[in-house]
């Protein structure tokens, strides 16, 4: 177990990488059958003739994946990871079968709540990156983690 990270253990340019894992065509497919049945997602022939050229990941699975990788493998922030809301997100390459991700964290913003003195506002850039360091997707995340006990 991992020691938990307050909002004050924190620095802006703070970087932060995750473990990986990789995707398989059975996880897409399920996945686009579940919320985004889309042939792309679903079918490789119907696939093909698409402007992916081939089986590609929905991208709310890509954003999935990328917040798994954050709670198993990356910062252990204190009360866990609680979002406040998502400034940008991009899709930037298809995620596709047998692709192996990891995430890179980067701290851009702290600012202690002015209403809430107990928390702290973390604005985080996110991006899921493939095993050839080619990010697939990018978001900025505001993130509330606890401040230490005054």
């Amino acid at each position: 177990m991992r020691a938990p990270i307050y909002f004050e253990d924190l620095a802006v340019g703070q970087m932060f990488t995750t473990g990986s894992l990789r995707i398989s065509t059975d996880e897409i497919k399920e996945f686009a059958r579940r919320y985004d049945p889309q042939p792309f997602h679903l079918d490789e022939d119907a696939a093909k003739a698409t402007m992916f050229g081939g089986l590609a990941a929905s991208g709310w699975h890509s954003a999935a994946l990328l917040m798994r990788l954050i709670v198993e493998s990356g910062p252990p922030l204190a009360g866990g990871v609680i979002g406040s809301g998502i400034d940008e997100l991009r899709w930037l390459r298809p995620v596709r079968p047998n692709d192996e991700l990891h995430a890179e964290l980067e701290v851009l913003e702290l600012r202690p709540s002015a209403s809430r003195p107990t928390q702290g506002r973390v604005r985080m850039k996110n991006m899921l990156v493939a095993a050839d360091g080619v990010p697939v997707m990018s978001m900025i995340a505001n993130i509330t983690v606890p401040r230490r006990a005054q």
